[in-house]
């Protein structure tokens, strides 16, 4: 009778350690796993765009070539071409577009200068570098009066707008104040926009979307549009923004509001920068 005593002592002590470890082994996980979703919430709720990388030096169009080393640099009210021997600044002048605009041509003449400078759109490899940029760059070059032409040919990129690289909140979508009640009560569509990469991405009213920028002077359209592919009730609206989306050809950024337009229709969006 002792021994059976002593055994069942025994055995609810055991079973009683073993409880008592599976407890504490239990609650750190429970722990980790709150832990997890409240670092998943503050960082949405601090997520930053990250800043500008590259150089903003109020020009437009940059390319270079190699060869002899060159470099071009287009503003809005000039035109910079720097060689091994020399600076030349010109005043500005409007493209002459081809080929439905995959060819920009500026034909510059002053008193000094004859320069044709011929963007076409055409993917381009840097012969000592290996970057592969979307313009490839011929420059033909001469002193006026002078009898000797320099041609010189490289590649090029558009510097996009550094206003655009901010996050915005769809405001309005074909004159009409849009609101979260339009998209199903969860929220209105906004998108990061990223010129360091010329992506955009966020929510489009129900879905997840991401994209391209295609940016030219005075040309903003965005591209390669991808969603999930959830369904929601009355997606109307959200078809409507991105048919909207994907059909604008122009931007002015004013008043901390993105207005994206094209040829046939004014203001088809309206979006306000969050601070």
């Amino acid at each position: 009778m002792k021994n059976i005593l002593i055994l069942s002592c025994a055995f609810f002590l055991f079973f009683g350690c073993v409880e008592k470890k599976k407890q504490e082994s239990s609650e750190p996980e429970a722990m980790e796993e709150e832990s997890i979703t409240d670092t998943v919430q503050v960082e949405e709720k601090v997520r930053k765009l990250e800043p500008i990388a590259m150089e903003i030096d109020g020009s437009y169009f940059k390319a270079t070539g190699t060869e002899p080393f060159w470099g071009l640099k287009i503003y809005d009210n000039k035109v910079e071409l720097q060689t091994m021997e020399d600076t030349i600044q010109t005043p500005p002048t409007e493209p002459i577009k081809a080929q439905d605009s995959n060819i920009a041509m500026y034909r510059i003449q002053t008193e000094a200068t004859l320069l044709d400078i011929i963007i076409a759109h055409k993917e381009c490899t840097n012969a000592m570098s290996g970057q592969i940029s979307p313009y490839t760059v011929t420059i033909s070059y001469k002193s006026t009066g002078g009898d000797e032409t320099q041609v010189f040919e490289g590649c090029g990129s558009y510097i996009t707008d550094y206003r655009l690289h901010d996050i915005w909140v769809l405001e309005e979508m074909k004159g009409a104040t849009v609101s979260k009640e339009d998209f199903n009560g969860t929220d209105v569509p906004n998108m990061e926009v990223n010129i360091n990469n010329n992506k955009f991405s966020w929510f489009s009213g129900c879905n997840r979307m991401t994209g391209s920028l295609f940016y030219e002077k005075d040309v903003l359209r965005f591209t390669q549009v991808a969603s999930t592919r959830m369904a929601c009730p009355n997606m109307e609206k959200e078809s409507e923004f991105l048919t909207a989306l994907q059909s604008s050809t122009t931007y002015e950024v004013e008043n901390n509001r993105l207005y994206l337009s094209n040829g046939s229709e004014e203001n088809l969006l309206v979006f306000k920068k969050i601070d």
